[in-house]
């Protein structure tokens, strides 16, 4: 009796350590997984330039406007005119990245104190007026930082804009129709710096054909966006029928940011013969400015 009564001890123990094994064993794997789920200590990835802001380095002064890497990702002719670096790219969060980098007083290609540093790309022009004629562009836009004097009027960089000559004389030769700028809004970081942490997006719209400066143009809030956000940005410019009246046409830059339409119809459009879009970085009157720009897409269509 006392041999059975050991046995079936043995047997319990053994029952009970086998559990606690297999217990113990189930939990350290859960841990194991919850650790590669929720990496403790993620890289960040950031292809931002946080280096001293000057005019010019040796490596992006380029000694032509038409410099550029071979076989870009981003489509359109390149326009550098800007000393502080060249177009690069970058291969972060997923997607294939275009820097555009710019800084105060970088513009070493035209004459001193005359036009603002840009690296821009420009796409072939719609240059049909016939309702149905449009030039459309599409991509995906990060900002990292924009020009800041203080002043209003005199900060904000563009990222892109509309472009279109048109009959009858007044302006520039090759004039903007409206530009899309960043204006900065400003936050402190975890070591109390002053950062900019978003971005104010306007429209700065011309008031009559050729119209520049703050009687020719009004500046017109569209949104914000934060910094580094992937923003989803569409640019269409074309003519349309007008629906008030069928013998004449609209001459339109409609845009979507963030998924937000931001429509708008070109003063006196029978003056206008074409629809043209740059987009990149142009305009730092002071500081620095960083766009990014991925996945860019150009359709045309030209109806006489």
């Amino acid at each position: 009796m006392r041999k059975y009564t050991y046995k079936i001890t043995r047997i319990v123990l053994l029952i009970a350590t086998f559990s606690l094994a297999a217990c113990t064993a189930e939990d350290v794997t859960d841990d194991e997984d919850n650790q590669v789920i929720t990496d403790p200590d993620p890289v960040a990835q950031s292809d931002e330039d946080t280096g001293p802001i000057v005019d010019c380095t040796n490596v992006g002064t380029n000694p032509t406007r038409e410099t550029d890497i071979p076989n870009p990702r981003n489509i359109g002719t390149i326009d550098d005119r800007s000393c502080y670096a060249n177009y690069t790219e970058s291969s972060i969060l997923g997607k294939f990245w275009g820097i555009y980098n710019i800084t105060d007083g970088s513009n070493h290609i035209d004459a001193p104190n005359t036009l603002q540093p840009r690296i821009e790309r420009s796409l072939s022009r719609s240059q049909a007026t016939g309702a149905g004629s449009y030039a459309r562009f599409r991509g995906v836009l990060r900002i990292l930082e924009v020009g800041d004097t203080g002043t209003f009027s005199s900060s904000g960089s563009y990222f892109m804009q509309a472009k279109g000559k048109h009959t009858g004389g007044g302006g520039s030769p090759d004039p903007a129709i409206c530009l899309y700028r960043a204006h900065p809004v400003y936050g402190i970081d975890d070591q109390g710096n002053q950062v900019q942490e978003s971005f104010d997006i306007y429209r700065e719209q011309i008031n009559f054909r050729g119209g520049s400066g703050d009687t020719g143009r009004t500046v017109v809030f569209l949104k914000n966006v934060a910094k580094n956000e992937e923003v989803n940005i569409e640019l269409e410019v074309g003519f349309r029928q007008d629906p008030n009246n069928p013998s004449q046409t609209i001459h339109y830059a409609d845009a979507k940011i963030g998924g937000d339409e931001f429509n708008w119809n070109i003063p006196e459009p029978e003056r206008g013969t074409e629809s043209g879009i740059r987009y990149g970085a142009y305009r730092v009157k002071g500081g620095r400015a960083q766009f990014r720009w991925a996945n860019t897409s150009y359709t045309k269509d030209e109806v006489n």
